[in-house]
């Protein structure tokens, strides 16, 4: 149970680093911005099925991520990387938020800082159990994980916990040529 508490001290310090951090962006003067932030929209095991339908056609790599996940902050600008890069070949890429509404103003920062050319979504508080069995049976909603689906919308693949950029590449290349066939 040790790993626990490290884990809830890792949190609170994270938390306690972003809430200075954006204390002192407040205190800035601000330059204006071009155009409204809007939050990511909010997704369910319902739309989660909507979403892989609405991108069938297209090659699609899902991750799931949080801000209070270490290996999924140091995972995301690497998936933003690939994103772009691999966008010419078809590639959509799409990220789906775990935090928890207490964790909004900490999201907003996170996607602020790294500018993602991927779409976002947040997963609806609750029923956590019903969604992950919606994305894999068996899946626990351990983070990061990732899950690509083949032009046809077949899960074809995951990679659970943080994954490096060769595992990633490979994995993104068998994708693309799964949808070549």
């Amino acid at each position: 149970m040790e790993w626990k508490g490290t884990v809830m001290r890792t949190r609170t310090l994270f938390v306690a680093l972003l809430l200075i951090a954006a204390a002192s962006t407040l205190a800035a003067p601000q330059a204006p911005k071009g155009g409204a932030q809007h939050d990511p929209e909010i997704i369910d095991a319902q739309g989660y099925q909507k979403l892989l339908q609405q991108n069938r056609g297209k090659p699609l790599l899902v991750t799931f991520w949080a801000t209070w996940c270490e290996p999924c902050r140091d995972e995301y600008p690497m998936l933003n990387e690939l994103a772009k890069q691999y966008a010419p070949q078809g590639l959509k890429v799409v990220g789906i938020s775990m935090d928890d509404d207490g964790d909004l103003i900490l999201m907003r920062r996170f996607i602020a800082r790294y500018k993602p050319v991927f779409r976002n979504y947040r997963k609806q508080p609750g029923g956590e159990a019903a969604f992950d069995q919606a994305v894999l049976a068996g899946w626990t909603g351990s983070l990061p994980a990732t899950f690509f689906y083949a032009k046809d919308g077949r899960q074809i693949g995951h990679v659970m916990g943080e994954g490096t950029r060769d595992t990633y590449e490979a994995a993104i290349r068998s994708l693309l040529a799964a949808g070549s066939n």
